[in-house]
């Protein structure tokens, strides 16, 4: 493997423990509860952890200080809007657990998510930061 798939497969590897970390074991029920309402601060929160663990992946990968922070804003504002548009669909739709509908929105959320961290890799390799 060359070093430049490495670094790739690096990156992507930090941005998917950093998801999992901001979206299953620091998400708090205030940030759940409320990132369905645009602007709340539980939504902004959470996205702003998910911002922060994306700026320290970018700290340890090593971007130019202009595109890291382009990437960070670029992130935070993808992130909190595909939230609150799957919560959006959830109550519009009354959408619990036990409806499959549920398992669609929520999966479909996380896939916009991770395809995000992709294209942040993407533009990484492009910027040919390794």
């Amino acid at each position: 493997m060359s070093g430049e798939s490495a670094w790739l497969l690096a990156t992507l590897a930090l941005l998917e423990i950093k998801h999992a970390l901001c979206d299953f074991f620091l998400q708090t029920t205030y940030q759940v509860m409320n990132k369905g309402t645009y602007g709340h601060a539980g939504g902004v929160i959470h996205a702003g952890l998910h911002a922060l663990g994306t700026a320290i992946v970018l700290l340890i990968v090593g971007p130019s200080v202009i595109l890291g922070v382009a990437i960070v804003v670029i992130e935070f504002a993808i992130h909190y809007h595909l939230d609150w548009g799957k919560e959006q669909v959830s109550r519009h739709a009354s959408l619990t657990p036990e409806a499959g509908a549920y398992w669609w929105a929520f999966g479909t959320d996380q896939l916009l998510h991770h395809l995000t961290y992709i294209a942040i890799a993407a533009v990484l390799a492009l910027t040919k930061v390794f």
